[in-house]
């Protein structure tokens, strides 16, 4: 995965929403890139922006929120700067989402049959029964039985609601999916075969996921790479093993440290002290310093640029800045027990 071929380039990228008093920065100068075939994980808590960030690489933001800076970077062609008519060319065929709540993304007064058609025929000149054997073929490609093309939303349990949206997003066989939290209205079980499914289509078709959700024993086990945001920021971002093993920033080990393992002895859980700043009114310098058990000085006047302790890995703490912290930084080990890492199959 190395030297693959980079597809997506998201540089400084600023999305604002509109208020009466202060427009609220939801996300902050996030760059990240995302290589052919890659999956990639977005995680944090409620309200840190991944679902803000997902839309706005899609280029699918509606007031009051808008980009005020920055760049998306698809392909040498910048989103940010091509007009609808031209994004709709590239939507679906080139890069597709699957939206968290399936039942509120599809039409409820439209089979799944009917959809599918319609997304084929607004983008290429074929006839509508080959727009519907196609919509057969992939529905097959997610498990779902070509019958249901007439079915309704309604008619279909949530697990294969998603599988739908996920057909969708393939009917095309784009090159990105950007999945905002698709798994979250699912119960466990249902998670793991719709994550198994994405996984194993992955493999197949090879395209590259960008996958954002709060539960980190799903990124755990699935993404090859991790992105951890924190009020509007990518606070650390590194290969998913080696996040799990070394946590290099304090709100990386938090988030670790909250979720149970079931291997290896039993450990209280530990939360994040605090609450997650009002991005109306951030604090200065570092946004994580009021919950931060290591803050120093220095977090609480300047903001940290991203250091790279590990190679081409980046980290925004004043931690890995040697004139700075020195000595002072933590000894960072495994969380005890953790399972979860790795992929399945």
């Amino acid at each position: 995965m190395a030297g693959a071929e980079t597809i997506l380039d998201v540089r400084d990228l600023v999305v604002e929403y509109a208020a009466d008093d202060v427009n609220v920065r939801a996300v902050d100068r996030v760059s990240l890139q995302l290589r052919r075939g890659e999956f990639l994980g977005v995680v944090g808590e409620s309200g840190c922006g991944k679902s803000t960030l997902c839309f706005a690489i899609a280029q699918l933001l509606s007031p009051p929120a808008e980009i005020v800076e920055g760049s998306v970077i698809f392909h040498g062609k910048n989103l940010v700067l091509l007009r609808e008519k031209q994004l709709r060319r590239l939507r679906w065929r080139d890069y597709s989402v699957v939206m968290q709540s399936a039942m509120n993304a599809l039409n409820p007064v439209m089979t799944v049959g009917q959809q599918l058609t319609d997304a084929i025929l607004a983008h290429e000149q074929v006839s509508s029964r080959e727009a519907k054997l196609r919509g057969g073929a992939v529905l097959q490609l997610v498990g779902i039985d070509p019958a249901h093309l007439r079915s309704y939303p309604h008619q279909l349990s949530g697990g294969m609601r998603q599988r739908a949206m996920i057909a969708m997003a393939l009917v095309f066989t784009p090159e990105l999916i950007i999945m905002d939290e698709p798994t979250s209205a699912l119960d466990v079980v249902a998670q793991r075969s719709l994550m198994v499914q994405i996984q194993d289509l992955q493999r197949e078709l090879g395209f590259a996921v960008m996958f954002v959700t709060h539960d980190m024993s799903l990124v755990g086990r699935f993404s090859q790479r991790l992105a951890i945001m924190y009020a509007g920021d990518i606070v650390e971002m590194a290969g998913t093993t080696e996040i799990f093993h070394n946590p290099k920033h304090p709100y990386s080990r938090g988030l670790l440290q909250a979720f149970p393992s079931a291997r290896g002895p039993r450990r209280p859980l530990q939360g994040i002290p605090g609450n997650p700043p009002d991005l109306r009114y951030p604090p200065p310098g570092c946004r994580f310093q009021p919950r931060c058990p290591h803050a120093m000085p220095i977090c609480e006047t300047a903001v940290p640029p991203p250091y790279a302790p590990r190679g081409d890995d980046l980290v925004r703490c004043y931690l890995y800045e040697p004139s700075v912290a020195g000595s002072q930084q933590p000894a960072f080990s495994s969380p005890a027990g953790r399972d979860g890492l790795g992929t399945d199959g």
